[in-house]
């Protein structure tokens, strides 16, 4: 009690000495060590000037003013606070859609000077005024335009992927390919929309289902569309449950979701160690462009089915990943400023991602009802559906559907083949679009 006592002695003392300066004038030091007082009668007017322009200057440098000034940051503040209700909330996509969110507010608060889209302009990184004008995001960033953030996160992908049931059902992989119908119509619609080629490409690959291939390629094409684009793709992949249901039952039949399929065969080690090997030198020779993904995809595979770098294995597949995901999430919806995000093109990119997402969906199922015609083992067409590498989102929707119709079927498993199949084809799909426009 005493110490508190003294302590408020001492602040009263310091103020009454301050009151007192404030009164009389300003202190100030002489070079013979005595301390003399200005009245503050003889003190300039131009001081009082200077604290009226800091205290304008103070004013004019608050958020407060940006947003009154523009109305469309409150707009974007507005979306992303719903987009961070979705993945709270609803949960949908959390682990991407919490950071991507979170990153549009930061790079929409007025003033804050977390990103600058002016570093990257034109698609290139403007070195010369980068560390004088670069704020926290901006170094975030250059993972996403170097084409770090999407290759690391595959490795994860790999190191959590088993390609197990497409060894067992080699049709599967066929089935994923059909499922990149999306991505090659939506090019061409978009295209004769008025969309550059390099922008139609970009919307497209939102068919494949597969943010992190999404936002490689974007990088690459059109990284002025990088926000909008993973907005879309990340929101459609979570709305896989809504928007792939109705176009599975419109396109089969009760009878062809009733398909119960044979039990898939064992895979032995040596065959899941051999298949990311020999599947990246083969693409790799075909498709070079392709081989930054389809190389980390299967790296992280090898270390998981190899068995003797365990610890490397559970390293991509957890801190890693977890790290990446932040930073890429971060950065991409860094990218989503007013600008870029406020215009007719995005609704465009918005309505072209649906469009892209269900013929991909469509495309899996018709090529599933093809094969039935000349095949004596029956696939059940649901399973086509999963082609689109939402991961394993798409494989449990086709099991949701086909249940329902018999309870007794199984369809998982069978499903999970074109679901990774479909990781494949869409960066297949992503390097074919850069062999042609990167």
């Amino acid at each position: 009690m005493k110490n508190i006592k003294k302590y408020l002695f001492m602040l009263l003392a310091v103020a009454a000495v301050g009151l007192t300066v404030q009164a009389w004038g300003s202190v100030s030091a002489q070079q013979d060590g005595t301390v003399a007082v200005t009245p503050a009668t003889e003190q300039t007017v131009d001081e009082d000037i200077h604290i009226g322009e800091s205290l304008l200057n103070f004013v004019q440098s608050m958020g407060f003013t940006g947003l009154v000034q523009d109305w469309r940051f409150i707009v974007m503040l507005v979306i992303a606070c719903t987009l961070l209700y979705l993945a709270i909330v609803k949960q949908y996509e959390p682990l991407l859609l919490l950071p991507i969110a979170f990153g549009m507010i930061l790079t929409n608060l007025p003033g804050a000077g977390m990103y600058h889209s002016e570093l990257f302009a034109g698609g290139h990184v403007h070195w010369q005024g980068f560390d004088s004008l670069a704020g926290l995001v901006d170094y975030l960033y250059l993972g996403v335009k170097l084409g770090i953030y999407p290759c690391l996160i595959f490795v994860g992908v790999g190191a959590m992927t088993d390609f197990g049931p497409l060894i067992a059902n080699p049709k599967s992989l066929l089935l994923g390919a059909a499922a990149q119908l999306g991505i090659f119509a939506t090019y061409l619609g978009a295209t004769a929309l008025g969309f550059t080629p390099a922008e139609a490409a970009s919307t497209g690959i939102i068919g494949g289902a597969d943010g992190p291939t999404a936002i490689y390629l974007t990088s690459k094409l059109a990284p002025h569309l990088l926000g909008p684009i993973a907005v879309a793709a990340y929101s459609y992949m979570a709305l896989v449950p809504v928007i792939q249901p109705p176009i599975m039952k419109a396109l089969t039949t009760k009878e062809e979701r009733k398909i119960v399929m044979k039990q898939l065969r064992p895979v032995s080690k040596t065959e899941k160690i051999l298949f990311p090997i020999v599947l990246t030198i083969i693409i790799s020779l075909l498709l070079p462009s392709a081989a930054p993904l389809i190389g980390s995809l299967m790296l992280g595979n090898l270390m998981k089915e190899c068995g003797v770098v365990e610890r490397l294995s559970k390293t991509v597949q957890n801190e890693l990943m977890n790290i990446v995901t932040i930073f890429l999430g971060i950065s991409v919806g860094a990218t989503a400023t007013a600008d870029a995000f406020l215009n007719w093109q995005t609704l465009g990119i918005l309505v072209l991602g649906v469009v892209a997402f269900g013929l991909g969906t469509a495309g899996g199922v018709i090529l599933a009802k093809i094969i039935n015609i000349f095949s004596k083992e029956k696939i059940n067409p649901l399973i086509g559906s999963a082609g689109v590498s939402a991961v394993p989102m798409a494989a449990r929707v086709s099991q949701k559907v086909g249940q329902a119709e018999n309870p007794a079927n199984f369809l998982l498993m069978h499903a999970m083949g074109p679901n990774v199949a479909g990781v494949i084809g869409s960066a297949v799909a992503a390097g074919i679009l850069l062999s042609f426009l990167g």
